[in-house]
């Protein structure tokens, strides 16, 4: 997993651990991913929406896809072609694998490898992406994740806009006790800032544990929880709930969140990778429809018109080649 990681913890700065007086957010619900195909054809897990999470409970977050991890043989890698957008913002994080983006406006960007990619869709936009042609050719590891955030009705129709976060932007920190490391991609923990703008307040973290390791961090009241685990396997919340790879968990309300990993947690690590998740309710009403998240039925009739009229854009003539210029992969 090359998702930035530096060899020496202990020389990054510390996040205090929260008073004992805190209040730990308790667990409330934990929910298995199901697989399902996405795009062209990969494998995704999507542990919300679903029964046990759904947009409610969620909510600033509307939909999270684990994307492998998956080795994909010569020819096989897939992603998702031209497809458009509109009222909530995606946020693309590669740890393993690479991928490529464009848009309708001439936008996008290449991200591998602990980048991020956090496109606000906003009043609408076509893009696609897919696996760089090179990594088609010869097979690759792939592994990543995309979460949709949601955006308040008042912005529901800001300009499309793109940020790309490198590895090496993202802020590093490490547990009180040295056995934690967090890559902090947006919101604030501790004191430390993470580097992704955000329209919605969000606090979107990577965190490894060391074998045995108990994280205990702050976390805004006014914020929800959720954690998901990437790979490996512990417990979370005071009470130590069991939680494994492609389960999720909703925690109730507190002021502290609290995550322990196993004494041998397996996965390809060798510890637990594990996201934790929190952003502010927007608390409105939701009306959704394949790539359209709106308020309301008119609001998603009026998206699919205007993407049939080309109101969000039209796929650039550059991106059609003629067969003949396609890569043979036989």
């Amino acid at each position: 997993m090359p998702a930035v990681t530096p060899e020496r913890w202990t020389d990054l700065p510390r996040v205090q651990e929260p008073p004992e007086s805190a209040i730990d957010r308790p667990v409330e619900k934990i929910a298995t991913a199901p697989s399902l195909l996405e795009g062209a054809g990969f494998p995704v897990r999507r542990p919300w929406p679903t029964r046990e999470i759904g947009f409610r409970e969620a909510d600033p977050f509307l939909l999270l896809d684990h994307l492998g991890a998956v080795e994909y043989a010569p020819g096989e890698a897939k992603g998702a072609p031209w497809h458009p957008h509109r009222g909530f913002e995606t946020v693309t994080y590669i740890m393993d694998g690479a991928m490529e983006h464009h848009d309708s406006q001439g936008g996008g960007g290449y991200i591998a490898n602990g980048d991020t990619q956090w496109m606000t869709a906003g009043a609408g936009i076509l893009h696609d992406e897919m696996p760089p042609e090179e990594l088609v050719r010869t097979g690759c590891l792939f592994h990543g994740i995309q979460l949709w955030v949601n955006l308040p009705k008042r912005l529901k129709w800001t300009p499309p806009r793109y940020q790309s976060l490198e590895s090496r932007h993202v802020t590093l920190v490490a547990s009180e006790r040295g056995d934690s490391l967090l890559r902090i991609i947006a919101g604030e923990v501790g004191g430390h800032q993470g580097p992704g703008v955000t329209w919605t307040p969000v606090t979107v973290i990577h965190a490894s544990l060391e074998p045995g390791a108990k994280l205990r961090i702050p976390w805004p009241t006014q914020y929800n929880a959720l954690a998901y685990v990437l790979t490996g396997s512990g417990a979370v919340g005071p009470n130590g709930v069991l939680i494994h790879e492609g389960q999720g968990a909703l925690f109730g309300s507190g002021d502290a969140l609290t995550v322990t990993a196993s004494i041998h947690p397996e996965g390809p690590t060798g510890r637990l990778e594990i996201l934790l998740l929190g952003g502010e309710p927007i608390r409105e009403p939701i009306a959704s429809y394949g790539p359209f998240v709106m308020n309301t039925h008119a609001d998603i009739v009026q998206a699919f018109d205007d993407y049939q009229s080309g109101r969000m854009g039209t796929v650039p003539a550059t991106e059609f080649r003629p067969a003949s210029d396609e890569p043979d992969h036989a």
